[in-house]
């Protein structure tokens, strides 16, 4: 592993920092000031840079912000640690538009530093691996099975010239399918021209698709020319198909079957010789059975047909995406991309997405320009996102995403908890860890309570109960609940989940003799959620 790189011209600092990474195996690095850092980067190679850099902000021969925007320009994607004990506005700000990971204040606690510098690790290490996905990206992307599907039909249909119907949902890229099916296919050379029919006034449809000659209606001082000439030798997108007027669906029929029509107040035919994508996102049966869709018409179009999966169905694709519209966000908006967390990439995941993955680019916009620091953590997601709940451990709904824990019963209800508890500042309504644990599916409970039965026998009654069957402890905690709930106590919830972490937290320190980072792995949860929920329950 690269090392970390130091900074600071204190020297006490930097001697705690390089004895705490230590212990924790991770490699480093010291320097006194941001000459040496500048100078070391010139000569340094790929294996011996910098994994992250730790930087003071105040230091004799330059600043951490000034090092910040050098190192960035030399490498963008390294995560930067500015330590100060000048915390002023100006200085966060300047340190957050130059892209530094994070802006923590002096004097600082060493447990919650290193923590800090093992979550930028992390990043970092994920990052690099995203990276290598991200460079052999199509225009289009997807790991899914059944966007792998649409993937080789594209690819079977690259030869052909026949008619496509593409269907799926608002938002889920139908025009990016039609876009790349144009690109692959013989006609990549010539024109791809895209119309909404759903867009355009029922009066000016048929002069946008077929043009007009002069003088055919009031204001057309020129003759036009329409879509079907415009995309002659090409391919013709007509998105939203299903609402295109009746009366003109005979006119496009025509148009397919003979490829001539008229422009509006001609009199002489035209030939073109364009291939007809068409999507929509309604039932065109039901349109046909209806009456209002022409069912010769249908079947002309739907010679081949491609439907394109909603979001929801592909939420492994969700990491993929989230990545690429933030690093496309930061250049339109000409800042550094944000990064994300796993809690919050959970989150995210398992959000229905109603307007698909439309919807999620516009949320990584809104991330972009909203979320206050360079790493969106949860409860920076948009209160739509936060308003669903995340889903019990049942090995159905739940949806592993890139760096999160893996599966199994006990190991998601594991992920799960961490979840919920890096929720710092979302609504109190949610479940605690504990509760999302304690209401996990029977086979994820059985293999939370086998495992924590004597760390939380003392709910009930005295330590001796630990040594009983898991039921005993569990017999003990619904009789303290009924105790709590007839004598009228209004916060039973809050009460009983306290004492269950509180029990919990106690009996991994004991049996780490008090190495937080080493209790964390062993209860399966985040080093940064033990040291909150030590200080939220008053653990110190």
């Amino acid at each position: 592993m690269k090392p970390i790189w130091i900074v600071d011209d204190d020297q006490s600092i930097r001697f705690v920092l390089e004895r705490a990474l230590l212990r924790e195996d991770l490699p480093t690095r010291s320097f006194t000031n941001p000459r040496e850092v500048l100078l070391a980067l010139a000569i340094a190679t790929d294996e011996d840079g910098p994994q992250i850099l730790v930087s003071d902000i105040r230091m004799p021969g330059g600043s951490g912000l000034e090092l910040l925007e050098k190192v960035r320009q030399k490498l963008p994607g390294l995560p930067v640690i500015i330590m100060t004990a000048f915390s002023d506005l100006d200085s966060a700000v300047s340190a957050f538009q130059g892209g530094a990971f994070e802006y923590p204040p002096k004097p600082f606690d060493i447990a919650r530093a290193v923590e800090l510098i093992r979550r930028a690790v992390e990043e970092s290490q994920r990052e690099e691996v995203a990276e290598e996905r991200m460079a052999a990206a199509p225009e289009m992307l997807g790991q899914a099975p059944a966007m792998q599907d649409v993937f080789r039909a594209i690819g079977r249909l690259s030869q052909s010239n026949v008619t496509v119907m593409i269907t799926g949902e608002s938002g889920s890229g139908k025009e990016l399918v039609a876009r790349a099916l144009h690109k692959h296919s013989l006609r990549g050379g010539g024109p791809f021209i895209a119309i909404n029919t759903a867009a355009i006034p029922k009066d000016l449809l048929e002069s946008e698709l077929f043009g007009h000659e002069r003088g055919a209606f009031t204001g057309a001082q020129t003759m036009r020319r329409g879509r079907f000439e415009q995309a002659d030798g090409g391919t013709l997108f007509l998105d939203e198909i299903g609402d295109m007027p009746f009366d003109l669906q005979t006119r496009l029929l025509r148009v397919l079957s003979n490829g001539s029509f008229y422009r509006v107040g001609g009199h002489n035919a035209v030939k073109t010789n364009v291939r007809v994508i068409a999507a929509t996102h309604q039932d065109l049966e039901q349109r046909v059975k209806d009456g209002v869709f022409r069912e010769d018409l249908f079947h002309r179009l739907n010679v081949i047909r491609l439907r394109l999966p909603a979001l929801r169905e592909r939420r492994e694709d969700v990491f993929m995406l989230t990545r690429h519209f933030l690093q496309q966000s930061a250049q339109q908006l000409g800042g550094e991309p944000k990064r994300i967390s796993d809690a919050a990439l959970q989150q995210l995941s398992q959000f229905d997405f109603p307007g698909n993955v439309r919807q999620l680019e516009n949320i990584c916009h809104w991330l972009t320009v909203m979320s206050p620091s360079q790493v969106v953590e949860r409860k920076d997601l948009p209160p739509e996102v936060l308003a669903q709940p995340l889903r019990q451990a049942d090995g159905h709904n739940a949806h592993p995403v890139p760096g999160a824990m893996p599966g199994g019963d006990a190991g998601t209800a594991s992920a799960m908890a961490e979840q919920a508890d890096n929720a710092a500042g979302a609504p109190r309504a949610e479940p605690s860890a504990a509760a999302q644990l304690w209401h996990a599916d029977p086979l994820t409970r059985q293999a939370s309570t086998q495992a924590d039965g004597i760390a939380n026998a003392s709910l009930s009654g005295p330590a001796t109960a630990a040594r009983g069957s898991a039921s005993d402890w569990e017999i003990g905690l619904e009789a303290e609940a009924l105790t709590l709930l007839a004598s009228g106590q209004p916060d039973v919830w809050d009460v009983l989940t306290r004492k269950f972490e509180a029990r919990l937290i106690h009996a991994a320190l004991g049996s780490t003799r008090g190495r937080r980072i080493e209790a964390a792995q062993k209860l399966g949860i985040g080093r940064n959620t033990i040291t909150r929920k030590i200080q939220e329950l008053n653990l110190e």
